[in-house]
């Protein structure tokens, strides 16, 4: 059967009046939005521009915006740890927050302490005594005792300890977890493998690297030893995943950095090594001035130099990949010398020098303050100054 078309049955199309309204209305909604894009872009570049121009701004004076005066006036030292002020002297460790005020204090009896500080963990120990105090942001981890005197202190994120223990003949490599248990021990033959001058661990505890001096005859080396305790390196020998000799060189510091990275310091020249299971060389850059001190972040590696060629020092900033991002001459040498983010900040007394890490000199003159620890607070252009007997907040103006 067929079905009929139903002729009254029409197909209506709106009239050219109401097509046109609809035409204008989303045309009048396109540029409403295209309004409010422009205006939300140009408040976004006017921010960042001006936080840029702020950020690279020049700064002539430092003044004090709060204090928090502690009540003491002995000789502790400080560092920054988490969200808070490290206090430690002999009797001592107490955690700080931001207002200066104990949050907590752990008393301990070190004649000479010493500290390693992480992102999550930091120990204090009695250089040339027994003692190791491990710490996170909540108070004590664990407390360990060697048997031997301690000469120097490695720590990881998760409170691994590992220590190099003083002996005339064969001196030990110990490597505690954060309650006293040893997870590793290391004997050393100074006649065979060297001395260890240097020793640190990666973040996650699994890498040991050590530097060994060798002497023979009239010469030195220094040999760069990684030990992994981890999967990678249980089929090894000794768990050795890398070994390298550096002739002529002392190499006395070695550190781990992001992006699986870490960097051996020897006289005039250092040593990017990538990888952590299975290291391998990846740069050999050489120095043409002194070393006087080094300092890092996860980004990068810094140096002051001697300037040999002019009076003064110079400041030289590298990326973890090795290559050099500024350098920069400088006036004088100061005593403590940090990179915070994009900040480097050199201080020395009441003497300290912000700069970017693109080079520009943000500030250079005196602080109100004797500063024993500085470090960037909320807000652009203010600072954490810690002294003897309070903190202060500064910020830097013309």
């Amino acid at each position: 059967m067929t079905q009929k078309k139903k002729s009254y049955l029409r197909l209506l199309t709106p009239p050219d009046d109401l097509t046109s309204l609809v035409k204008t209305i989303r045309r009048l909604q396109a540029d409403r939005i295209k309004r409010i894009l422009t205006f939300i872009i140009l408040v976004l570049l006017a921010v960042c521009g001006t936080w840029l121009l702020m950020l690279n701004q020049t700064y002539g004076r430092a003044r004090t915006a709060d204090q928090y005066p502690s009540g003491t006036t002995d000789s502790s030292r400080y560092a920054q740890f988490a969200d808070g002020i490290v206090r430690y002297n002999r009797d001592g460790v107490t955690f700080l927050n931001k207002k200066n005020e104990e949050l907590w204090m752990q008393p301990t009896q070190l004649q000479t302490p010493v500290i390693a500080v992480k992102d999550k963990a930091f120990a204090v120990a009695d250089n040339g005594g027994n003692s190791i105090l491990v710490f996170s942001e909540e108070g004590l981890k664990g407390e360990i005792e060697t048997t031997l005197p301690i000469e120097k202190l490695a720590l990881s994120d998760q409170g691994i300890v590992s220590v190099v223990l003083k002996d005339e003949n064969t001196p030990r490599i110990i490597t505690y977890d954060a309650t006293g248990n040893i997870l590793a021990e290391l004997q050393i033959s100074p006649g065979q493998t060297g001395y260890p001058t240097a020793v640190e661990l990666s973040d996650d505890g699994n890498t040991l690297a050590v530097s060994y001096l060798l002497v023979s005859g009239t010469g030195i080396r220094s040999r760069l030893v990684y030990y992994n305790f981890g999967e990678a390196g249980q089929s090894r020998p000794d768990n050795i995943v890398f070994s390298a000799e550096y002739d002529d060189t002392v190499i006395a510091e070695i550190f781990f950095m992001g992006g699986g990275r870490s960097v051996a310091v020897g006289d005039h020249s250092f040593v990017i090594i990538r990888g952590t299971d299975e290291p391998q060389a990846d740069k050999e850059i050489a120095l043409d001035q002194e070393i006087q001190s080094v300092f890092h972040s996860d980004r990068y590696i810094g140096f002051v130099l001697l300037n040999e060629q002019k009076s003064g020092y110079e400041l030289r900033l590298y990326n973890r990949i090795g290559e050099q991002m500024i350098s920069r001459e400088i006036p004088g040498k100061y005593a403590s010398a940090k990179i915070c983010g994009e900040e480097i900040i050199l201080y020395d007394g009441n003497k300290c020098c912000i700069m970017t890490a693109t080079g520009i000199t943000r500030y250079e003159g005196d602080l109100p303050a004797e500063a024993l620890e500085v470090f960037p607070a909320f807000g652009i252009s203010r600072y954490y100054v810690m002294s003897v007997d309070e903190l202060r907040v500064v910020y830097l103006t013309k």
